[in-house]
């Protein structure tokens, strides 16, 4: 079997999904860093892995995949994952509840678009963690407030792991990074409990994959 290989970058909420869903899927895989700081992802030899200039790329089955949600889906497809409920009114409610994070939070927090905003300001202090948290707090109370129609049994939407909880958990990483409060959020306190207490979350957690230097 040809190996497979991630491209990522150990902050990136996006390559922080995938890291948790292979190791959900128990799939081996290679990691190699593309570091987003230093502007690696507009090098010649990443734009032609992915034209975007974007983390994560996914090399697997003698294929080339970029976008998380997508790479997600392929996994769920082909390693039968159930990321997400097989009724399709539950796989709609589950799948509003990860797209209110990957669609609609993770967008506007990306680092390219924070950093944006900074030059916007010509670099006023405090700018990027104002803008980081008046994005972020927001849409977590909104999406604790749909979590709460669903039982937490102990994950987002049941007993084992599913799209929303990929999600939510690299949010929350970027929560504490800049310092947002989400404490007071009962149903995702109760889920970020269970994840963190799953190997296959800890082991994909940035603070695990942070390159050395």
């Amino acid at each position: 079997m040809a190996e497979v290989v991630l491209f990522d970058y150990w902050r990136s909420s996006a390559s922080y999904r995938v890291r948790i869903a292979l190791n959900l899927a128990g799939i081996a895989y290679r990691a190699v860093s593309v570091d987003l700081t230093k502007g690696e992802q507009r090098a010649a030899e990443h734009l032609q892995r992915n034209p975007q200039g974007l983390v994560p790329v996914l090399e697997i089955d003698g294929l080339r995949l970029t976008q998380s949600l997508a790479i997600l889906d392929y996994l769920d497809c082909t390693r039968d994952m159930g990321l997400l409920p097989s009724d399709p009114g539950q796989r709609a409610r589950a799948q509003a509840l990860a797209q209110a994070i990957a669609i609609d939070i993770h967008p506007v927090c990306n680092l390219s678009v924070a950093a944006y905003a900074v030059e916007l300001t010509g670099g006023r202090d405090g700018v990027r963690e104002d803008w980081m948290k008046r994005f972020i707090r927001p849409g977590l109370v909104a999406f604790d407030q749909l979590l709460a129609g669903f039982e937490q049994a102990p994950f987002c939407c049941g007993e084992a792991p599913g799209l929303a909880d990929l999600c939510l958990m690299p949010q929350l990483y970027n929560a504490d990074r800049w310092g947002v409060e989400t404490g007071d959020l009962a149903c995702v306190s109760a889920v970020r409990t269970a994840c963190e207490d799953h190997p296959a979350f800890a082991v994909a957690h940035p603070d695990a994959v942070r390159p050395e230097g």
